[in-house]
């Protein structure tokens, strides 16, 4: 995973568009792509009000974002796009899918209650 943490709120939308693989796209296409990361931090917000947790359509717009922008570029803007308090869920749906490389982020626990929610599917 690429150091997010070197990344800003002025260059993420440049890393975004190098990574980007999305052969013949618009640049509506490209921005419906990014609003991908707002619908997801919504989802979560709503999960931590609710602890609704809409597995199906969280896991299909991670795939979405995975497809157009590569695996490692998809999860170094999901990490800086999405609250750190939702991290935890975050990464389990990443663990879930195999798109989180072994050893990073460490510190992070995984959210049980979501893991379980994912192997229901």
């Amino acid at each position: 995973m690429a150091d997010f943490k070197i990344l800003t709120h002025e260059t993420i939308d440049l890393f975004a568009k190098r990574h980007y693989d999305n052969r013949g796209a618009s640049i509506e296409e490209f921005d419906d792509d990014m609003k991908r990361f707002k619908y997801l931090k919504r989802l979560f917000r709503k999960y931590d009000v609710t602890k609704e947790f809409k597995s199906r359509l969280i896991i299909n717009h991670v795939i979405i974002l995975a497809n157009v922008f590569g695996i490692e570029a998809a999860t170094t803007l999901l990490f800086f796009k999405v609250d750190k308090q939702h991290w935890s869920i975050l990464k389990t749906v990443l663990i879930f899918l195999n798109y989180m490389p072994e050893n990073e982020l460490i510190d992070i626990e995984i959210d049980q209650k979501v893991m379980e929610e994912l192997k229901r599917i």
